[in-house]
């Protein structure tokens, strides 16, 4: 009976030990991705990327590598932003440790946050370091359950520089609800067109900074698809789209460079890159703006040069107003030193362009039925 009972016991003391290796485990795992910011258990637990017991499941793993490597790589620039704007109102200082805390904080605007993982662990990393940068960052999101929970959860962490507000990416450029002054802009997996918004919004807004993983962009490849016939007559080049995965892919990639060249055009630095590993995120492009002020003719050309190459000129008007304007005004026509040496063809084209766009425009106005989606979901 006692070799029972020690059997028993022996095995419930393995048992017991195999569980707190698992933990162990887990959050070691978790603390490889990046042992001096991964954030609090207790924020993770709050988030439900950590279970109660602290462990890590793989889609947990997969979200927190996605949000953990995006923060690793905004840092340094908010921080550069941050010691830019004390500069400017006179506070003379060499280093965040010994910033005037009076000063008004970065303002960053998350949009189609969802659950907040990104805003919340943003402002815990670098707001609460050894080395403080004050943040002010507001959470947009249609879902309202969603914005009741973030709300309730801030207030519980004692988060005080947060908030989020119930409204789409474009009620929130003209809501007063929203600072007139924005320094950072992001969107982490915004669907569709919400990155579109996003985008409009840091212009709007002339956000210092732009952070946009997009997903799901399915406008761009809907028009491919419904002027498909149309484009193989005309070029070889829609061979590129015939097939229905590849007008998915080929909607995809354009619809990422045409933001890009719209950044580009309106006083952007882009730079494009990986965000993680493949086996973490389908949807793994980052792009990366920074305001330099230099707009760009030639990126406006060049969009809108695609936009006729693939018969998409009717999404100018709606996706890329300012480039029209632009193109009008002739402005950042004083920073053409790299199209100097183009034809008089090319020079003479945005003309015909913004012609053909606007005939577009107005033929298919009656018709054409825009869905806009603007929310935020991580990939299973």
């Amino acid at each position: 009976m006692k070799t029972k009972r020690a059997h028993i016991k022996t095995a419930v003391a393995t048992e017991h030990q195999q569980k707190t290796s698992i933990k162990e485990q887990s959050l070691s795992a978790f603390a490889m991705d990046d042992p001096r910011t991964s954030g609090s258990a207790a924020l993770l637990k709050a988030l439900h990327i950590l279970t109660r017991e602290g462990q890590l499941n793989q889609d947990s793993r997969r979200k927190l590598k996605q949000v953990n490597h995006l923060i690793q790589l905004m840092a340094q620039p908010l921080r550069q932003c941050f010691m830019e704007k004390a500069t400017e109102l006179n506070a003379h200082t060499l280093n965040l440790a010994n910033i005037d805390r009076t000063l008004s904080p970065l303002v960053v605007v998350d949009h189609g946050c969802g659950k907040s993982y990104l805003g919340f662990m943003l402002y815990e990393q670098l707001s609460r370091s050894s080395e403080p940068l004050p943040l002010h960052v507001i959470g947009i999101e249609t879902r309202a359950p969603l914005v009741e929970h973030a709300r309730a959860l801030a207030k519980e962490l004692d988060f005080k520089g947060m908030e989020f507000l119930n409204i789409s990416a474009k009620e929130a450029a003209t809501s007063k609800e929203v600072p007139s002054e924005i320094d950072v802009v992001t969107a982490l997996h915004a669907c569709d067109t919400a990155s579109d918004d996003a985008i409009e919004f840091a212009l709007s807004k002339r956000a210092q900074l732009v952070f946009l993983v997009p997903c799901c962009q399915a406008e761009l490849a809907a028009k491919l698809k419904a002027g498909k016939a149309l484009s193989l007559a005309k070029t070889p080049l829609a061979e590129l789209w015939r097939h229905p995965l590849h007008t998915r892919e080929m909607g995809s990639q354009l619809t990422n460079v045409l933001r890009c060249l719209y950044l580009e055009s309106q006083g952007y630095k882009v730079s494009v890159t990986e965000l993680v590993g493949w086996e973490h995120s389908m949807k793994n492009e980052l792009i990366t703006a920074t305001y330099t002020g230099q707009f760009k003719r030639s990126a406006a050309l060049r969009l809108m040069a695609l936009l006729e190459e693939f018969g998409l000129e009717s999404l100018c008007k709606e996706r890329y107003p300012r480039v029209l304007e632009q193109l009008r005004l002739g402005k950042g026509e004083n920073l053409e030193a790299e199209t100097s040496n183009e034809s008089d063809d090319a020079q003479h084209q945005p003309e015909a362009v913004i012609e053909a766009t606007t005939a577009a425009t107005a033929a298919t106005a009656a018709t054409a039925a825009t869905a806009t989606v603007d929310s935020k979901h991580f990939d299973s």
